[in-house]
């Protein structure tokens, strides 16, 4: 197939890339480089299956494509609250002209939603079926309410134009390629331990969360859209949940060195808990994640170890 890929040259996007290649596609990957790196993607630029565009999808793109997946959002909070009014128009406005375009050449449209659609949530683990808790005028909402919105669009799509949708909610997602300064918090203690510096711990560190290795991820995502069951919204994350301190303590030991850990004050709106209920992940997709958050750590520890 035929597939675009916007935010192709993020984190899960490049990632997506590699993937969607190594399986015999054709991949057009369009992103503006606001949180993408060139580098990200360079390894695929001689491909010539591989073609890259840079675009802003606020801005309307015209493409003859089999599939679309959108992951074009600035996706941590010091990318997303950096510009919050162009954040939250890359999910809305970025969805319509993604959902226009899957209209027009009657293409399968993948949402990259998130689990911050959930908010700060009063039910745990989160199912699909919780609509969440979330605050409508945070910092944080540019990209919660960004996220909610889209899915919406998404959903009025489906059921007005009968646009072949499938809808994700991605849990906390790790490893090589993530941007040392995009200040996630497995990003932040590992370049602050492979520096010998403190590790920053929001809060008392009991707030919880659950983390997924990319590779794990992208086999979702790929499983999901190959699929004709659901077209969700499907929950994709690992259930394994460490606190704060739990993965501070875990980086410290896999990079050694005498880093401590210091506390700073928690960030407004942010969840004390989050892990994914994915059984319907398991059921539709017989899925579910393989690589434990040690064996993870260390594969990005090495990724940042050539970057720090």
């Amino acid at each position: 197939m035929r597939i675009l890929v916007t935010g192709g040259a993020g984190f899960l996007g490049s990632h997506l890339c590699d993937r969607l290649l190594k399986d015999g596609h054709e991949v057009v990957c369009i992103d503006n480089l606001f949180t993408g790196r060139k580098q990200n993607i360079a390894h695929l630029l001689p491909n010539p299956n591989f073609e890259f565009v840079r675009h802003d999808i606020i801005d309307p793109f015209k493409f003859e494509v089999d599939q679309i997946y959108n992951l074009a959002c600035p996706a941590s909070p010091v990318h997303y609250q950096y510009n919050p009014i162009k954040t939250i128009k890359t999910s809305v406005i970025g969805s319509i002209n993604c959902l226009g375009l899957a209209k027009r050449v009657k293409a399968r449209v993948f949402q990259a939603s998130t689990s911050e659609i959930y908010g700060d949530p009063l039910v745990h683990p989160q199912p699909e079926s919780y609509w969440g808790n979330v605050n409508t005028i945070g910092k944080r909402s540019c990209y919660d309410e960004g996220k909610r919105a889209a899915e919406t669009l998404f959903f009025d799509y489906h059921r007005e134009h009968k646009v072949d949708i499938r809808v994700a909610r991605i849990f906390n997602t790790y490893g090589p390629r993530m941007d040392e300064n995009d200040g996630r918090v497995v990003s932040n203690f590992i370049v602050q331990a492979l520096r010998g510096q403190s590790l920053s711990i929001y809060g008392d560190g009991t707030q919880t969360r659950s983390f997924c290795y990319v590779d794990d991820l992208i086999e979702g995502i790929v499983r999901f859209m190959a699929q004709e069951k659901t077209v969700g919204p499907m929950n994709l994350g690992n259930p394994g949940e460490f606190t704060m301190n739990e993965l501070a303590k875990l980086t410290q030991k896999l990079v050694g060195g005498k880093s401590k850990l210091f506390h700073k004050p928690l960030p407004d709106d942010d969840p004390k808990q989050r892990r994914p209920d994915i059984a319907l992940a398991k059921k539709v997709l017989k899925w579910q994640p393989k690589v434990r958050l040690e064996d993870g750590l260390e594969r990005t520890i090495a990724y940042f170890k050539g970057r720090v």
